[in-house]
């Protein structure tokens, strides 16, 4: 295992072609609105064709809100060090600290040359890189007296440093051979290879050198982030790398992920479908496999009881009515079946509390059928306790952003706010539909929700059926109930635009996320009372 911890980051790898700017910026305009991280720009100043790469950065960080911009990579001849430390300061400060700095070392001399710039050996040139390095670093840093680095290939003596960036800026070293990979253990804040020339098994020997090296210069390798740029098909039969749907994806990104420490995925792709795509039916379920790994692995050993029994409130806002939250207590144990009370567990599932906000039923819940009760006697792991609370947690997640969803609409009929704003926030919001149709406000459906259910449809209902007959009952009335709430999350989306168009919308909005709410809620909580032993007995997967 080679998980060094960190937060998963995706973005783009977009191609900035001149003829088609607008549509550059198109793209990392639905980068932004898709909910992902970063959108980066190779930087290939001899090309006529592209556009220079960091005045188009600078307009992307302009259309953009929340989103990181980044050269990938920095062609650092034709960009003097002392120069480009300032640029990136300057966008930096100017974006609110949403700027990081792929760096390379060029690769393509004769192209260099021609354009004026220096042609240098692959040995001159990761010399004259690692000096660029330190350049830039001096420059950042504003408050550490005159630049004086004198190298062979970049010599700054009694420059004034600043301006400072606003964040402490990454520099990210795309790097494929040996002294390459070693300075970036020594010096950089991320590596940043692409597939295409560092595959998949070539990685570990890779991250070894990478490792090795940021131990003998006094760093954690944890220190080095990993990053790779990505291309794919969702077309393919899934068994290559990428090439499959978009499940074939999510397994296999979160294994290199759990086993190779990669921790960011820029996707290479113009295609807006895959960028959609990518966002909303990758990015979830990447996020999702490697959180439950982490907790799992993180989980105390077996007999270890130190870790304190969950308690507290339960996010179930449902706004216009009453709060309804859940405070409950491992020693609340219900009577019977129905309530899932099962103590060895260290916490409770949450309970439905039977509130309901519209008349319409989506099912008739007194047809749900019930799985295997639970074995008094049996006592079970940390790490099984740890399995089976993960599905609360993800479920939690699901009922806070709910409440937001309904805060939103809540300040949208109130006058409030913008119906298009309300959709774009609930589009960078972690519940969005991956199964949209070919209308408009495509991004304004819960795609959390649905990638959620695809899981548990694709992987985990699959699992319990073999590994406990007795549950096939409960595991089909569940995927059932799926298939109801997509309709639902469909509704919602066809009221925001009724909202707009219609005189009684507000009206149709709300009976919409009314439905929604009840249903969601209600099935989170028999999941949970199905599901949450049987996955500490038996494990996700």
């Amino acid at each position: 295992m080679a998980d060094y911890g960190h937060e998963l980051l995706f973005g783009t790898f977009l191609t900035p072609m001149a003829d088609q700017a607008e549509r550059v910026v198109a793209l990392a305009r639905l980068t932004d609105q898709a909910g992902l991280d970063l959108v980066t720009v190779q930087d290939h100043p001899y090309q006529a064709r592209f556009l220079d790469t960091w005045t188009l950065l600078s307009v992307i960080a302009a259309s953009t809100s929340t989103v990181r911009v980044s050269p990938n990579v920095a062609n650092l001849p034709l960009r003097p060090p002392a120069v480009l430390a300032r640029s990136v300061a300057t966008l930096d400060i100017l974006s609110g600290g949403r700027v990081e700095l792929g760096l390379g070392a060029g690769g393509f001399r004769d192209g260099i040359a021609a354009v004026g710039g220096p042609k240098l050996t692959a040995a001159q040139g990761v010399d004259a890189l690692e000096e660029g390095i330190q350049v830039i670093r001096a420059i950042w840093a504003e408050e550490g007296g005159a630049v004086r680095v004198d190298g062979r290939h970049h010599r700054v003596w009694g420059a004034h440093p600043g301006p400072a960036p606003a964040h402490d800026v990454g520099i990210w070293l795309g790097a494929y051979k040996k002294r390459m990979l070693d300075m970036t253990g020594r010096l950089a804040d991320g590596w940043l290879p692409t597939h295409a020339y560092a595959a998949l098994d070539a990685l570990p020997a890779m991250n070894a050198i990478i490792d090795e090296a940021a131990l003998g210069a006094g760093r954690s390798p944890a220190d080095v982030r990993r990053l790779y740029n990505i291309a794919g098909t969702f077309t393919g039969s899934g068994r290559d790398f990428l090439q499959g749907p978009a499940s074939v994806w999510v397994e296999q990104l979160a294994e290199l992920t759990l086993e190779q420490g990669m921790s960011a995925y820029i996707l290479a792709s113009d295609d807006p479908d895959d960028i959609r795509r990518f966002a909303a039916e990758v990015v979830p379920g990447v996020r999702e496999l490697v959180a439950a790994e982490r907790a799992a692995s993180s989980a105390p050993a077996a007999g270890d009881r130190s870790r304190p029994a969950e308690t507290g409130t339960r996010a179930g806002d449902r706004s216009a009515s009453p709060a309804t939250t859940s405070a409950t207590s491992p020693d609340t144990v219900a009577p019977d079946r129905t309530g899932g009370g099962v103590p060895a567990l260290g916490f409770m599932p949450t309970p439905d509390d039977g509130t309901r906000l519209t008349d319409v039923r989506v099912w008739d819940e007194s047809t749900r059928p019930t799985g295997p009760a639970p074995d008094p006697a049996r006592t079970y792991t940390a790490r099984e306790q740890a399995a089976g609370h993960h599905l609360v947690e993800v479920h939690d997640q699901l009922r806070q952003e709910l409440a937001e969803v309904r805060r939103l609409v809540e300040e949208v009929t109130a006058g409030a706010m913008d119906p298009g704003v309300a959709r774009s926030h609930i589009n960078t919001m972690t519940m969005r539909q991956n199964n949209w149709t070919a209308g408009v406000y495509c991004e304004s459906y819960c795609r959390i929700v649905t990638t959620h259910h695809t899981i548990e449809d694709q992987s985990l209902f699959p699992h319990l059926r073999r590994a406990d007959p007795r549950l096939v009952p409960v595991v089909d009335r569940l995927e059932q109930e799926h298939h109801a709430i997509h309709e639902v999350l469909e509704g919602v989306d066809r009221a925001l635009v009724a909202f707009v168009s219609e005189p009684d919308g507000h009206k149709v909005l709300w009976a919409a996320l009314d439905l929604l709410t009840d249903a969601l809620l209600s099935h989170l909580s028999y999941e949970e009372r199905e599901l949450v032993e049987p996955i500490a007995r038996l494990g996700a997967h």
